[in-house]
């Protein structure tokens, strides 16, 4: 590989990380060694791209810089659309219209017109009926967890018993059958999922609810034992 095009690996690993990374775990990732990476990251730095960080503690990409790719590989092209034709079976209309967007703007981004590629792309998700249920509610859910915004529900358990309640959405997980929205909720003081199914209304309250959505999140996954990067 040449050095430029190592560069650009350097710049994708630290891109996709949010956290300082290692001299040791990027020349790992890049399959070189840890003086090289030290030297790369000083290109990069005289270069003009935002790297921060010291040997020792890790590097990072200041938040907000971008820098196109010159190319997706098989494998990333493959991933894109997939991920985008699932999202457009599995998600809400407004969901659905972003993926599209999304992939026409990736496919016209790169230094080569990838659109050809991804329509012959042969990775299928299957085609479900509609399921009107999931659809209204995943909207003004997402629009909550977004803002970070109270919501209050009406919802009825599995044994169809009806309440109200005032829930502070943080995450919406895309299941097989299933939406499921994961809240605090102020009537049992606790976290709950609520399935999204179950939602008879709901109604936005412009308040934001005084846990940052980071928080929530990260108490909710060290209960449960999921994963940062899952």
């Amino acid at each position: 590989m040449s050095r430029t095009g190592r560069l650009f690996q350097l710049m994708d690993a630290l891109r996709g990380n949010r956290h300082p990374v290692t001299a040791a775990a990027l020349a790992e990732r890049l399959g070189v060694s840890e003086r090289t990476i030290y030297r790369d990251i000083q290109s990069l730095a005289e270069l003009g791209a935002p790297v921060h960080g010291s040997a020792g503690v890790g590097y990072m990409l200041k938040t907000g810089f971008f820098l196109p790719p010159l190319m997706f590989d098989a494998d990333e092209l493959e991933a894109l659309v997939l991920g985008a034709r699932w999202v457009r079976r599995q998600g809400d209309a407004g969901l659905a219209d972003a993926a599209s967007s999304a992939l026409a703007k990736i496919a016209t981004a790169t230094p080569k017109d990838l659109r050809d590629e991804m329509a012959e792309t042969s990775l299928w998700v299957p085609i479900a009926p509609p399921q009107p249920e999931f659809d209204e509610f995943v909207a003004p859910a997402r629009e909550a967890i977004r803002r970070q915004h109270k919501l209050r529900i009406h919802y009825s358990d599995e044994r169809g018993t009806p309440t109200e309640r005032t829930v502070w959405p943080f995450a919406l997980a895309f299941l097989d059958g299933c939406r499921l929205l994961a809240a605090w909720c102020e009537l049992r003081a606790a976290q709950r999922h609520f399935r999204i199914d179950r939602i008879r209304a709901a109604e936005p309250i412009a308040e934001r609810y005084p846990t940052p959505r980071h928080v929530l999140i990260r108490a909710w996954r060290a209960e449960h034992g999921i994963r940062e990067d899952s």
